[in-house]
């Protein structure tokens, strides 16, 4: 189901604006009167790194007429890989002055608005406030939410991407749309109710990032935008695309939202899905299970949904390493038994949670999560009330699953 476009068309394109744009004017679905919004358009761009960087590129190449940009950080040698509005002669300059100067040598004619400072509670309605569409590069969870809660009580469309390593997640936040749409609302908490824990999540600088990877989505974002403002085919609203660069995959999972009419692609459910409450295992009662299991009891996995660095340094004995974001992926939940009980664990529990979720959609049952994650079981470790590595319980095949 198409959206109307978010914002009215100027009355024409200048002559210069014209000739740059042609080949995208001959889109049918966008023609003459898209190209006109998008000169009408303000697309606030939050991040001028690996994400905001393409973004702006192709914002700006599309046509959008103003562009905001909120970066406080100045241009380094390494943002280099992967942020390419910017080259080595800007490093130490301010990112978004780096970032206007690329814009302005695309489309001289765009409006761009130069925001060097970092987003808090504080300025974040005033500046968000000011635009139709705002596109998430930041990488730091505190802010996401911010923005996310202040798009949800402003009514915005909130475009988000997040990438690590290989593997990237897109998807359009929206809690309200326009009335009359007949769908349901959906926003970052949909996904993750609360942000993780310090810590709990590495950052690209800790685990590293493709930054080819951060173009594809960059500009997977830009498109986002430019649909939602000519009103052009379907958002991607109340679905998460999870991309695998490595295998080259593409797949979707679906997001059911909670707000009120809000644009998800779908009709909306007589009442919001219910969060299931799951049962939770301290490490103390999954090392007896364990224990119970291995002396011929009930059968059961125990799954870790970590990244492959984390696994190395501390695991569960015998657990099976499924990173959150192959496990969103149908093919990577296929690794999965359907027919034993699965506990689920990462670092403190909210992956663990988002992984159950996906699970519980997909069919699975028999859903339990380790309390407190691997902190909790070290602890229990540590403490003498866990095995560890290479005690009697330690299973001799803790391999990825599907390896």
């Amino acid at each position: 189901m198409a959206l109307s476009p978010l914002v009215e068309p100027v009355a024409q394109l200048s002559a210069a604006e014209s000739a740059r744009t042609a080949r995208q004017r001959r889109l049918p679905q966008l023609n003459e009167l898209g190209q006109r919004r998008l000169a009408n358009a303000r697309v606030l761009v939050l991040g001028a790194g690996g994400l905001g960087s393409p973004a702006l590129v192709y914002l700006a190449a599309a046509g959008v007429g103003t562009i905001g940009i909120v970066d406080s950080d100045d241009v380094e040698p390494s943002n280099l890989q992967r942020q390419i509005v910017h080259g080595t002669q800007d490093i130490g300059r301010p990112k978004v002055v780096s970032a206007a100067e690329s814009i302005a040598a695309i489309a001289p004619e765009a409006t761009v608005v130069q925001h060097a400072e970092r987003l808090t509670a504080d300025n974040a309605e005033a500046i968000i406030g000011g635009y139709d569409v705002v596109i998430d590069g930041t990488d730091n969870f505190p802010t996401r939410f911010l923005v996310n809660d202040v798009c949800a009580a402003l009514g915005l469309p909130l475009v988000w991407a997040s990438v690590l390593r290989f593997d990237a997640q897109l998807s359009v936040f929206w809690a309200t749309p326009p009335k009359g749409s007949g769908l349901v609302g959906v926003h970052l908490r949909d996904l993750f109710p609360n942000p993780p824990a310090d810590g709990e999540v590495p950052n690209c600088a800790e685990a590293g990032v493709l930054g080819a990877l951060c173009g594809q989505v960059g500009s997977l974002m830009a498109t986002e935008a430019i649909k939602l403002i000519a009103g052009i085919g379907t958002p991607l609203i109340g679905r998460i695309l999870v991309i695998d660069a490595l295998s080259g995959r593409f797949s979707e999972v679906p997001l059911i939202g909670t707000g009120v009419a809000a644009a998800d692609p779908r009709p909306a459910p007589a009442t919001p899905e219910p969060v299931p409450d799951w049962l939770l295992l301290t490490a103390t009662e999954l090392a007896a299970r364990l224990a119970g299991r291995d002396a011929g009891g009930a059968p059961f996995l125990v799954v870790d949904v970590r990244e492959p660095d984390e696994h190395a340094e501390s695991a569960v004995p015998g657990a099976v390493l499924l990173p959150l974001g192959r496990l969103l992926t149908a093919e990577g939940r296929t690794t999965l038994p359907t027919d034993v009980p699965l506990v689920l664990h990462c670092h403190q529990g909210s992956r663990a949670e988002a992984a159950a979720l996906a699970l519980h959609r997909a069919g699975f049952t028999g859903l339990s999560l380790l309390a407190g994650g691997i902190v909790a079981w070290d602890a229990a470790v540590a403490a003498g009330d866990a095995p560890g590595e290479g005690s009697k319980w330690a299973a001799a095949d803790d391999r990825p699953a599907g390896s």
